[in-house]
């Protein structure tokens, strides 16, 4: 009896052995992919927080740019990543809300292909021109769209922009012309040089260029006035009611993920947002900090695309 007593401890001991050898989370560099240009709002504003993960989890998180289609190209390779956690995906609104209503031959499915850890961030965008232009206000924009209709170029630099674009289309300034760049950077470059008379742009993007006197808001996307850009008047408060685009970042692992690892990058995360100078370096950059659960970054997203897909289908709005 003794005998097979000791045998079933031993045998019990073998089956436990490899859950307990499993390391702890993580062992080696973690690769955030970044689904856009380096030095655009998003990939600043996660080099910021890899920093801080980078300390508080013992190993290297190091920023990759994939850009390209929108943010696709970035999060269609995380999509096809092992679900190990060790290829994460910054997303956007872009990438999990828009695209798909966008895009012919989606290279994942914004559901199926990703698991969601944490809402980082949210920022509205802003309409900006250049400092000598005559546009002081959204009304003056409106007025010389009509004046002179399909003159007045706008250059947008995002899925977003373009949707903040169709909007303002939709209701009511609707003589302006679309001019798509691949990223911020072209598109303020041709704004500052004149090459277009707007640029549609975050706030993050932009903030630098309307300090310094560069560039000029015309209005934020906000429903609300914002402390992002104090003194700039809500294009809802500019007699376009109701009028409100939200961008916004979210960390994806790919589907399969074991839930203790998005856990644990969901914790880690909670606890760097809740830092109180991490917080002011965001606002910063143009984002307001966010957070919350896996379930609820779903619950979040899934409302996006409720909310814009049908518009998106409405209007025919198609990325270039």
């Amino acid at each position: 009896m003794k005998t097979l007593t000791l045998a079933g401890v031993m045998a019990a001991t073998i089956l436990a052995a490899p859950a307990l050898a499993t390391p702890p989370y993580p062992t080696r560099p973690v690769k955030i992919i970044v689904p856009y240009q380096a030095g655009q709002g998003t990939d600043v504003a996660t080099r910021y927080l890899a920093d801080y993960l980078t300390r508080a989890m013992g190993q290297s998180f190091v920023v990759e740019n994939r850009p390209g289609a929108g943010g696709n190209i970035g999060a269609a390779e995380v999509a096809r990543a092992a679900p190990d956690g060790y290829t994460l995906l910054m997303g956007t609104n872009g990438t999990h809300a828009l695209n798909q209503y966008m895009y012919n031959g989606m290279p994942f499915d914004p559901d199926k292909d990703f698991d969601p850890v944490m809402l980082v961030s949210t920022f509205p965008m802003v309409v900006l021109s250049h400092p000598s232009s005559p546009y002081a206000s959204l009304a003056d924009l409106q007025d010389a769209a009509k004046a002179k209709p399909d003159t007045v170029n706008v250059g947008l630099p995002s899925t977003t922009a373009r949707l903040v674009f169709e909007l303002l289309r939709q209701q009511g300034v609707n003589s302006i012309r679309a001019i798509p760049y691949k990223g911020s950077g072209t598109s303020m470059t041709d704004l500052i040089g004149g090459q277009v008379a707007l640029a549609i742009d975050t706030v993050s993007a932009s903030r630098a260029f309307i300090a310094s006197g560069k560039v000029k808001a015309l209005g934020v996307t906000s429903l609300k006035p914002t402390a992002l850009l104090a003194g700039v008047k809500p294009i809802a408060a500019q007699g376009v009611d109701g009028f409100q685009v939200v961008a916004w970042n979210a960390i994806y692992a790919p589907k399969g993920t074991p839930p203790a690892v998005a856990g644990k990058i969901n914790a880690e995360l909670a606890k760097v947002l809740a830092r109180p100078e991490v917080r002011q370096r965001l606002l910063e950059l143009g984002h307001e900090p966010a957070g919350g659960t896996p379930a609820e970054l779903a619950d979040f997203a899934r409302g996006e695309r409720q909310k814009w897909g049908p518009l998106i289908e409405k209007v025919g709005l198609k990325a270039e």
